[in-house]
């Protein structure tokens, strides 16, 4: 998971340069749609999602319509590898979620350390990288973290009996239907470039259709705090491919900013003596 959400930063920069952030959206999600919504239709995974419905729209709000649209329009002013970075914050919201809503993923002392030595090292990347023009920018990246955070919680507490590709295919196919007016009207007169319509296409298979499935199934084995923590890895990824394939800058506040967010996961990621257990059933 730390991979395959590690290079959509990289992809969204390449198709922001070709396509608006509402046409990329609706993109992204049709393509998950199209393959997954027959997939959970067959596997008769659509009918037990009706008591849900409610649940499944705020999800889709806060876990892919919103983050989604922001963090596109964001990379138009920042770096993948700085967005990426960023939004490696999203751990400690969902401890701070989990522990204002009393959820039952207790974390230790050396956790909750872990967390804040994570986020000190996002402070001093923000700190040292980002000038004053960019911070509409940075309030989108710490939206996007916001509802990723919130989005785990709301899968463990109020997903928990819906089947997961039920709730992924739904929540892209409402997506895709909103955006669709926008993203038809704002969509290029030429054709993009083969860069970006395979950017396009990384974003809805892997980013999106193999990405929601893993990160249901990592809920359900190691609760929705411990989830997050894949957001300490995937800046790892989008740095190294933004300065390799991209050509963006290796600052100083991105190396020292990762060294603490990686010391911060290697605190976090470890298990306590005594292990919660799981809180959504096996998708």
């Amino acid at each position: 998971m730390g991979f395959v959400w590690g290079i959509p930063y990289l992809l969204i920069k390449v198709a922001v340069t070709d396509l608006s952030p509402p046409t990329l959206v609706l993109a992204r999600t049709a393509i998950g749609a199209a393959i997954l919504l027959p997939v959970a239709a067959i596997r008769g995974a659509l009918a037990p999602l009706r008591p849900y419905w409610k649940v499944i729209a705020f999800y889709t709000v806060i876990e892919v319509a919103g983050p989604w649209l922001l963090l596109s329009h964001a990379e138009q002013a920042l770096s993948s590898s700085l967005t990426a970075l960023m939004v490696a914050g999203v751990p400690l919201i969902g401890a701070v979620l989990a522990w204002r809503t009393g959820d039952r993923d207790r974390l230790d002392g050396r956790t909750v350390a872990g967390l804040l030595v994570g986020l000190a090292g996002v402070a001093l990347l923000v700190g040292l990288d980002v000038s004053v023009r960019d911070w509409v920018a940075v309030i989108e990246v710490a939206l996007v973290a916001l509802g990723y955070g919130a989005g785990a919680m709301v899968i463990s507490r109020w997903l928990a009996g819906a089947p997961a590709y039920g709730v992924i295919a739904a929540s892209l196919t409402l997506t895709a239907l909103v955006y669709a007016p926008a993203g038809i009207a704002l969509a290029p007169t030429h054709m993009p470039s083969a860069q970006v319509l395979g950017a396009v296409a990384g974003l809805g298979l892997v980013c999106t259709v193999v990405a929601f499935i893993a990160f249901f199934a990592l809920i359900a084995e190691v609760g929705p705090v411990r989830a997050t923590v894949i957001t300490y890895v995937n800046p790892a990824v989008a740095l190294i491919l933004g300065v390799l394939l991209l050509g963006e800058p290796l600052t100083l506040g991105s190396v020292l900013g990762f060294v603490l967010i990686i010391a911060g996961s290697a605190m976090t990621a470890r298990r306590p003596t005594r292990v919660a257990a799981p809180l959504v059933a096996e998708p």
